[in-house]
């Protein structure tokens, strides 16, 4: 696993004559050592394929991760919702704004703000599961990436890309030297190959009153397609691997609006192309502004495009600082909010913020990535803190600032295991503004469990299919 800095120009002219070679500028990284081969594996070793510390912690509170996928619950029928496996926990302590201080070492800056800024706002804590294990070929994959993973700073595309080459499947850096591998693992990490949901957008107002906006949502993440050898167009990171659509369904007065995306899982060498189809204008137009800090969708301005998942897109606008790891009180396993009864009625509290009690939290080991914004760039923030779990390298906290440096957002990502795919996705993701005092959701709906049988071919996600999904 080394370092190549590419100027993209050359890059193209090297591949084009069949040359191998690295560009290298400034200090180069190290490659992965035999010492560090030596400590990462399946089974029996100090670290797991992610690069996650196996063991618990000294205290117990932290299990040691076992190579063990979740059992669904008896009842539990594929292409239903997914059963809570863990409805039998309890809590085992309560943090609220009288007590927040006790556990401050184990809490964001942006948690920290939510208690004192909420003073119904609480945490509950429950027994760590470290539920995220992937089928043996993800594991496969990602400790085969050890040896053929290369990151890739390309200096003249944008404002200074960073990216990988030589990756497949899984995550390009178990063992992280700096923020930008590190950074570049979430950018890897594997996801639902096929995906087929209605989901949900939610902008509440100060006064707790909220309009639903719903979301028919279709992907098909090739990168982590087992059907896709190595060799198949789709299997490498210069590829375009996620082909992604979204319609909006209601409210019926902006029903009909499409967006597409191809998806290109690092930005080194390749850009998103979006195309947006508008019911009024009856036209499919190229968008180019669905990236960086342009609003999220149905948002009411509360989140940014590269918001979703913690992060996405292109990620040259920002520095990569890896500050490193510690244990942390974040969502996980939430499956009260994946159960088809937490529709938003009862998930919105009447204040307008998340009916905690909906809401599970863990105590787990994390990554820590400070993202400043570059000088001579342009974003809505300057600073957003990342916390990934060990374990899949989810984004789970995002603490985000303005451009006076002062705290903004608060974001948490809600992810489960869905077990019956062995990958794991969101079921909710919430933005807190603590200038606004409001709240973004974004959550699955409940009229249908999400559909990862579904399957289409590449067309389906073609600018043309866009004005027929479009029409009202």
């Amino acid at each position: 696993m080394t370092m190549v800095v590419l100027n993209k120009f050359k890059n193209s002219f090297l591949v084009a004559a069949g040359i191998s070679v690295a560009l290298v500028s400034g200090v180069a990284m190290a490659a992965v050592t035999p010492e560090e081969k030596a400590k990462i594996g399946l089974e029996g070793t100090e670290l797991t394929p992610t690069g996650a510390i196996r063991a618990g912690n000294a205290e117990g509170t932290i299990p040691e991760w076992k190579n063990e996928p979740i059992v669904p619950p008896a009842d539990f029928k594929p292409g239903g919702f997914h059963l809570d496996p863990f409805a039998s926990d309890e809590p085992r302590l309560k943090i609220t704004p009288q007590n927040y201080q006790d556990h401050a070492d184990k809490l964001s800056e942006g948690q920290k703000r939510m208690f004192e800024t909420y003073p119904e706002f609480f945490m509950n804590i429950y027994p760590t599961r470290r539920s995220m294990v992937y089928q043996p070929y993800i594991y496969d994959a990602a400790l085969k990436n050890l040896d053929r993973s290369e990151l890739v700073i390309a200096e003249d595309f944008h404002m200074g890309m960073i990216g990988y080459t030589g990756t497949r499947k899984a995550w390009a850096f178990p063992i992280p030297h700096d923020g930008n591998e590190a950074f570049m693992n979430q950018a890897s990490r594997p996801r639902p190959v096929w995906y087929d949901a209605r989901e949900t957008t939610i902008a509440v107002g100060t006064t707790g009153s909220y309009v639903v906006n719903k979301l028919q949502v279709n992907f098909h993440y090739k990168w982590s397609d087992p059907e896709l050898t190595d060799e198949d167009p789709g299997s490498t990171p210069e590829d375009n691997n996620t082909l992604y659509i979204q319609v909006l369904t209601a409210p019926a007065k902006l029903a009909g609006q499409v967006v597409l995306v191809h998806e290109p899982p690092t930005f080194t060498e390749n850009f998103r192309m979006a195309w947006a189809y508008s019911p009024g204008q009856r036209r499919v137009k190229r968008a180019p502004q669905i990236v960086y800090d342009n609003p999220t969708t149905a948002g009411d301005g509360l989140g940014t495009t590269d918001q979703g998942y913690g992060f996405n897109g292109p990620n040259d606008r920002f520095t990569y600082k890896l500050v490193g790891k510690r244990e942390m009180y974040v969502p996980y396993n939430p499956y009260k909010l994946a159960a088809q009864d937490a529709t938003p009625d009862k998930v919105i509290r009447e204040d307008g913020r998340l009916n905690q009690d909906y809401s599970r939290y863990e105590l787990h080991r994390v990554w820590v990535i400070e993202s400043d914004l570059k000088e001579g760039t342009s974003h809505a923030y300057s600073k957003r803190t990342y916390y990934l779990d060990e374990d899949s390298w989810e984004v789970m906290l995002v603490d985000i600032y303005d451009r006076r440096g002062e705290l903004w957002r608060h974001w948490e990502d809600h992810n489960i295991m869905y077990y019956e795919t062995g990958f794991s996705n969101r079921v909710a993701e919430v933005s807190y503004d603590f200038n606004a005092h409001r709240m973004m959701a974004l959550m699955i709906d409940k009229d249908r469990a999400p559909n990862f049988a579904w399957r289409a071919e590449d067309n389906y996600f073609s600018p043309a299919a866009v004005r027929r999904r479009g029409i009202r």
